[in-house]
């Protein structure tokens, strides 16, 4: 380390960068945490609406209220496409040839995936945290040592008592970067498992969704 710069300057940028990290990782876990839950009281609401509807225009008319959430969004997508098929001088257009069914479902999957990216989004900032917040707890404790052993060699003396102290105060950095670290891996498996069961119930409402719009023999509906 350059000595014009002074060590102790360094060991408190790296722990006021693992207390980002910190605040960080409990920010989106609280976050992530209201989002799972509005979005499944939403899909829930909506899917019974939904399936107790007599036809699809029935369903296209529910209240505002029971057309919130992703699956909302989905159907609302998928209306909308059929509402705009139905008219001639708007399938003259490219996006409109080829097969209905097709074309619906791909507009639908692709929906779809717009859905599961908000589900998804700062789960990424979990993972590289949880990965690299240990190595720079481990940063912070290697420096730490290195001032320590320099402040030990100058007083001259290499009792325990003298060593035990600021090798000890060093290794805080490592613990810290360890407790920052296990929450942020613990959130990112835990919410990476709910939008997998997130993007297979989406899916299985397309497939119902093709299944009622073309009366295919389609998976069953969810």
């Amino acid at each position: 380390m350059p000595y014009h710069i002074a060590p102790e300057l360094v060991i408190d940028a790296t722990l006021y960068t693992l207390l980002a990290f910190s605040l960080i990782t409990w920010t989106l876990i609280f976050f992530k945490i209201w989002q799972f839950a509005k979005n499944n009281y939403y899909n829930k609401q909506f899917n019974e609406a939904f399936w107790d509807s007599a036809d699809l225009s029935a369903a296209q008319q529910l209240p505002a209220e029971k057309l919130r959430g992703p699956k909302a969004r989905v159907a609302t997508c998928g209306f909308t496409w059929l509402a705009e098929m139905s008219h001639p001088e708007t399938c003259a257009s490219l996006r409109f040839r080829g097969s209905p069914q097709d074309l619906l479902e791909q507009t639908l999957r692709h929906q779809t995936q717009m859905e599961q990216r908000k589900m998804e989004s700062g789960l990424t900032m979990l993972a590289s945290i949880g990965s690299t917040a240990p190595f720079v707890g481990l940063f912070g404790t290697v420096l730490g040592i290195m001032h320590a052993m320099h402040d030990i060699s100058a007083s001259g003396s290499a009792s325990l008592d003298v060593v035990a102290g600021p090798i000890g105060d060093a290794l805080i950095a490592t613990a810290i970067g360890i407790a920052v670290a296990v929450p942020a891996v613990l959130a990112y498996n835990f919410f990476m498992r709910r939008a997998k069961h997130h993007r297979a119930s989406l899916e299985n409402f397309v497939d119902g969704f093709l299944h009622i719009a073309f009366g295919d023999n389609a998976k069953d509906k969810e």
